[in-house]
């Protein structure tokens, strides 16, 4: 047969176009099919609220993009990505005005921690000392470790819950706090086996290089990414829904940057019977509820200095998170929700009119569920900034049918790929040649494939390599 691509990629998240720069960059003609009108998946933004407010309408904040070596290796800046870093990557507040915070410097975070500073720098400095080796052994396709020892040390602590690494490592409510909103990034609950993992990974990042935004939104990130495909002589057709597989022009190849439901969908009947029930038992995380807010004025927050973070995690102790999350995974919702919140216009002011303010936050919640979280929403972020609901001028709620209807690619509002349970990572989606489906090079390139979720473009690269290895 004569092909008039060597490759489709269905699905313009950042591991669709990472799959598609892999493969052009060797000359391969590709073309990227895309549902929605905009490019970018979850890296998108929009006026969600009023008009000149640019919200980003999923993902916001890339420190996993600032230590993926995959993307620092492309000319983004060149195709007019611009990263900011804010001045402190994280704020964690407690309800009593104090606030624990995550510096670039190490020994400042420490420092902040009181009687746990010495623990928490004794745990994370050996990983960021190696911080490049670290990653270098987590994000490429499962291999043989370079560096075994360092591996060693890193599962040991990365295998643990977040609840008995906290307990055991910390004795005040500061450090343990701090620990416990990085875990909370991980949907799983608390007492999950290497929920820990996603929160060492990402306070590692945050000493490494920083929990940074892109300038203008986070569709700027997308707009490099495709306007450097283009000119390694990719296409890319937007509008394109594609429901079977005689949907897709012909080509060598097809890569799915797709949930999973969305790829027993699409060719769930064509698959071998074992290998459709091992997809079908594959299980999804929780939904988000999210509320983007445009404001008149900065947040009011309790303590001053928390407005000089990026990044705001909201929920207070380690057992206020534990509780929530805890419900989540149990399907229930709760009065007080660990809140992610981020303020981007204190350190990037193009994204609202002059003197104006964006800030978003969302909270975890049972996947598909309907249950309103705004209130309770904004009763938390009232609790450690009095006042904040004087300063909306407008809002904007995203409910976990709404991520989904925005892209496909979330089912029930699941941002993750599917719940990061040590059983799924090890098997993500399944443990021999995980991008490989059991059809003549058929892909998968999306977070359901090592390493998981994140903005690193490494499923996609990863999956790429594997494919021209298998002849692509």
């Amino acid at each position: 047969m004569e092909w008039k691509y060597d490759a489709v990629i269905v699905g313009s998240g950042p591991n669709g176009l990472a799959a598609a720069i892999t493969l052009a960059r060797t000359g391969r003609k590709v073309v990227v099919l895309e549902e929605q009108q905009t490019l970018g998946g979850g890296v998108r933004s929009a006026e969600l609220t009023l008009p000149g407010f640019v919200h980003d309408v999923c993902s916001a904040i890339y420190p996993m993009a600032a230590g993926s070596a995959f993307l620092r290796g492309l000319p983004l800046e060149a195709h007019g990505l611009k990263w900011i870093q804010p001045s402190v990557p994280l704020a964690h507040p407690f309800e009593d005005g104090t606030t624990a915070f995550l510096h670039r410097s190490l020994d400042e975070t420490a420092q902040g921690l009181g009687e746990d500073g010495d623990a928490y720098a004794r745990m994370m400095r050996p990983f960021v000392a190696q911080w490049e080796e670290l990653f270098a052994a987590i994000l490429p396709a499962p291999h043989l470790p370079r560096h075994p020892l360092l591996m060693a040390r890193f599962g040991l602590k990365a295998l643990q819950s977040v609840e008995g690494l906290a307990k055991s490592r910390f004795r005040g409510s500061q450090a343990r706090g701090l620990l416990a909103g990085l875990g909370g990034h991980s949907f799983l609950p608390f007492d999950e086996p290497a929920s820990a993992a996603i929160a060492l990974v990402l306070g590692i990042a945050g000493h490494a290089v920083g929990w940074p935004i892109v300038e203008g939104g986070s569709q700027n990130l997308t707009r490099a990414l495709a306007s450097y495909f283009a000119s390694l002589g990719g296409e890319v057709r937007l509008g394109c829904k594609v429901r079977d597989a005689g949907d897709l022009p012909p080509s060598r190849s097809v890569f799915l940057d797709l949930a999973i439901p969305q790829v027993l969908s699409l060719v769930g009947d064509r698959l071998p019977f074992r290998y459709r029930q091992t997809l079908e038992s594959w299980k999804l995380g929780p939904g988000v509820f999210k509320i983007d807010f445009a404001l008149n004025a900065p947040v009011p927050w309790k303590d001053p200095a928390v407005g000089r973070a990026g990044t705001v995690h909201l929920g207070g102790t380690l057992e206020e998170i534990a509780a929530h999350e805890k419900a989540v995974s149990e399907g229930r919702g709760t009065d007080r929700p660990y809140l992610l919140m981020s303020q981007p216009t204190t350190f990037d002011p193009s994204r609202a009119p002059a003197g104006k303010h964006t800030a978003w936050a969302y909270c975890h919640v049972p996947r598909g569920s309907d249950i309103d979280m705004t209130e309770p929403i904004l009763k938390q972020i009232e609790r450690f900034a009095p006042g904040f609901r004087s300063t909306i001028a407008h809002q904007h709620v995203m409910t976990p049918q709404g991520f989904e209807h925005h892209n496909a690619s979330l089912p029930g509002g699941d941002i993750s790929g599917g719940l990061p349970t040590l059983a799924q990572v090890a098997r993500r989606p399944v443990v021999i040649a995980p991008y490989a489906l059991p059809l003549s090079h058929w892909y998968l390139c999306s977070s359901s494939t090592p390493p998981g979720s994140g903005v690193h473009g490494y499923c996609g690269f990863n999956s790429a390599q594997f494919a021209m290895r298998d002849g692509v």
